[in-house]
């Protein structure tokens, strides 16, 4: 992404507003693996095109993931983006790509921005389809959207108030530390140990460089793993594919469904 990555935020943003969102966005949803299948009830339709149609985006590369930018209107009438699909680190290891999606609907108008993702599960009570929210992350790319003195701080990268308001809607949602490899390959039953040891409970190869451009942007970021399989090495040893994730999230659509509309109404 070679211009700057401010304005080509801008230019999405001004794109996004002047067809759909006029008086600009509110919040924002980026649905990772396993959870696009579960956008279709956030709201009633405004508009919509594919994501790569917008300045500075791409068609997502991953299976699964729709790829397609939506803005709808909840039941609380409030203005929301729904984002099918995300540039991965890995894709081109162009961290100013992964961050264009949070930066664009943070110039849009979007105060509040809700990051999903499919993760290896490193502990045996959350079987593949359980949803778990994201307490902290583990940034592991050696990676950052950040360029020069942007000290921004992240002791509360995954809103507590957020948090919150999630368990109004699912009391029984655990909450873990999310871990971000750069990917592509899966992570080696080492890695997985390393990771536990370090203190996270999921294990992935997305949202933690979001999330840190997200608060640099001044977005309230809430953050939401769907455990797809569990972590190499930890419970099973069976190989892993990308067929299961996929498949994992199929499984839980309907589960997923509901969460996101619940979220959709008290956001």
């Amino acid at each position: 992404m070679s211009a700057d990555p401010r304005r080509l935020a801008g230019a999405a943003a001004a794109m996004i507003n002047q067809r759909w969102a006029p008086d600009g966005l509110d919040l924002a949803f980026v649905l990772g693996s396993g959870w696009a299948n579960a956008a279709d009830e956030l709201g009633e339709p405004v508009g919509d095109c594919p994501l790569a149609d917008l300045p500075g985006f791409t068609k997502p590369a991953v299976p699964g993931h729709g790829g397609q930018f939506r803005v709808v209107r909840t039941a609380t009438g409030r203005t929301a983006a729904i984002l099918t699909g995300r540039t991965h680190y890995y894709e081109s290891r162009d961290v100013t790509a992964v961050a264009h999606g949070v930066r664009t609907v943070a110039a849009a108008g979007a105060t509040t921005v809700v990051l999903t993702n499919g993760a290896g599960g490193l502990r045996s009570e959350w079987p593949p389809g359980t949803p778990v929210l994201i307490s902290d992350h583990l940034n592991l790319t050696g990676a950052s959207p950040l360029v020069g003195p942007t000290f921004v701080d992240l002791t509360e990268a995954y809103s507590p108030r957020l948090r919150d308001l999630a368990r109004r809607v699912a009391p029984a949602l655990p909450e873990g530390v999310y871990a971000q490899f750069p990917g592509p390959q899966y992570e080696t039953p080492a890695e997985v140990r390393m990771a536990g040891v370090l203190g996270a409970d999921l294990v992935g190869m997305s949202t933690a460089l979001e999330t840190i451009a997200a608060r640099e942007a001044g977005l309230e970021v809430l953050g939401i793993s769907l455990v797809t399989n569990p972590a190499a090495g930890t419970l099973t040893g069976a190989t892993l594919a990308h067929d299961d994730v996929v498949r994992a999230g199929a499984d839980a659509a309907d589960a997923l469904r509901a969460l996101l509309v619940g979220l959709a109404g008290v956001l």
